[in-house]
């Protein structure tokens, strides 16, 4: 697919990150977060700060990583948005002009500011929805983010891959189809493996799926197809949304073996 410009990502993160403060600035602080229940507003709030806060550090210390130090929490819900406005800031101050295929630390395989900058727009989006639903409020997401967030989902939050680990293509093929954008995205299941060096812990025969072409065979037929607006699909991959406006076609087994994928929670 093709991906969104430089200063795209950089207008939807300035105008997520935006949204987000202003909803949380109104919103009772110790308001529940439905998609995060273990999170009041106030713990969101400073959630988001400090994820931003760390990538602007990472920005700065790039092609380095940073030590990562832990801020003190403010207790007074002005001095959070103070905290908040002030490394929001940085971190788009940090992006603006930054050249996307600058190498800088990453967690992905892909060491570049480009990954960086398209992480945290989704990450702005995707808190914005969670602020909304604390607030008991909703905004529509542009078209074109949530598609692009659709692909980032599948391929790198769901799909991606750390560089110890292995991944065997196996059997099954889903496609979901972005209905009001014209995207979509193959995935194949496969068996990854590998071991963490950081925590030492093994994963032997897990299933997941990559994100692949589409088939060279244009009479191969995907298992499963799934579909809805790029809004639809944002949400409910991100179980941020139920159902509702998703169209499932195919083999039952199949789209139980996706679901039990995408219905995990992304660490």
């Amino acid at each position: 697919m093709t991906r969104l410009s430089t200063e795209s990502y950089l207008s939807h993160l300035r105008t997520e990150s935006a949204r987000f403060r202003e909803v949380l600035a109104t919103c009772d602080p110790q308001a529940r977060v439905p998609s995060c229940p273990d999170w009041s507003a106030a713990d969101l709030l400073w959630h988001l700060a400090t994820v931003q806060r760390w990538w602007a550090e990472v920005l700065g210390a790039r092609p380095a990583r940073p030590e990562e130090v832990e801020p003190p929490r403010p207790e007074a819900h002005d001095d959070l948005l103070a905290a908040y406005d002030g490394w929001s800031r940085d971190l788009a101050t940090a992006l603006e002009g930054a050249d996307p295929t600058e190498e800088a630390w990453t967690w992905s395989d892909d060491h570049t500011v480009g990954f960086i900058l398209r992480r945290q727009a989704h990450e702005a989006l995707v808190h914005r929805v969670d602020a909304e639903l604390a607030a008991g409020v909703s905004t529509p997401i542009d078209p074109a983010l949530a598609s692009d967030g659709v692909h980032e989902v599948l391929d790198v939050m769901y799909g991606g891959m750390p560089p110890w680990g292995g991944w065997t293509p196996g059997e099954g093929l889903v496609r979901v189809d972005v209905t009001d954008t014209g995207e979509e995205f193959w995935l194949r299941f496969g068996v990854f493996e590998g071991t963490d060096p950081d925590s030492g812990t093994t994963y032997a025969d897990e299933e997941d799926f990559h994100v692949v072409a589409p088939p060279d065979d244009a009479d191969v037929e995907p298992d499963v197809v799934v579909d809805g607006t790029a809004e639809a699909l944002d949400r409910w991959l991100w179980n941020r949304a139920d159902d509702t406006g998703i169209s499932v076609a195919g083999d039952p087994e199949t789209y139980a073996r996706f679901r039990a994928i995408v219905g995990t929670p992304i660490n």
